[in-house]
């Protein structure tokens, strides 16, 4: 039985989402991070480990599922399906050049969550076309945490994306607590953070501060 198995049925909370990033945690005690981020208000985890080896990541996904389905809070995989699968995970995220939604979703079943990573108007309705359940908009403000060559959307960017899908839509990309209501009155359904969180001294109090910030 897959761990998302326990959250079916639920509706998925986008509002305030934590990129788990492997590398950026830099050998930190990430599960722990992520308990205390999901105390402090976060409603969903994506882990992210785009250089750690096959096993070591389904082992870390395996811990964090299980850590997180006891709170009731669902774990998406970046990019790798063969991950999520082997850690019950509740879903994948696929960025544009990653595996098909449709595919994925084949592989995945009805009841997984899948997003993408859209930069564009055009890419999100591509998305939602193709059976995504959310969208992750970005970079809204220039970031140092994930280099891309991709525009900045800035809230105008955001609010556009927003009004041409029917898909939840979070917003990711040098995001904190000072420009979160902005990203709120884009009509973002949520917020995405890495450093906001990771890079805190205290990640249950930075994630309680976010939280705030956006549903403020």
């Amino acid at each position: 039985m897959f761990v998302w198995r326990i959250l079916e049925g639920m509706a998925t909370d986008y509002s305030l989402y934590l990129v788990a990033d492997a590398e950026y945690a830099a050998g930190r005690d990430l599960a722990g991070l992520v308990v205390e981020a999901v105390d402090g208000g976060v409603t969903i985890v994506q882990l992210r480990a785009k250089f750690l080896a096959s096993g070591a990541f389904a082992g870390l996904g395996l811990e964090i599922a299980g850590r997180l389905a006891a709170k009731g809070i669902p774990l998406l995989i970046n990019d790798r399906v063969d991950i999520a699968l082997a850690c019950g995970a509740a879903g994948v995220h696929l960025g544009q050049e990653d595996m098909p939604v449709a595919l994925a979703r084949r592989l995945l079943g009805p009841e997984a969550v899948i997003g993408v990573s859209v930069n564009t108007a055009g890419e999100a309705g591509r998305a939602e076309r193709e059976g995504a359940d959310y969208v992750g908009a970005g970079p809204a403000y220039a970031t140092a945490t994930k280099k891309t060559p991709l525009p900045v959307l800035g809230p105008e960017g955001i609010g556009l994306i927003k009004r041409a899908v029917g898909l939840p839509v979070v917003a990711i990309g040098g995001i904190g607590a000072a420009n979160a209501a902005e990203i709120a009155r884009a009509g973002a359904d949520g917020i995405a953070v890495v450093s906001a969180i990771l890079g805190a001294p205290d990640a249950k109090q930075a994630a309680l501060a976010l939280k705030r910030a956006f549903k403020g």
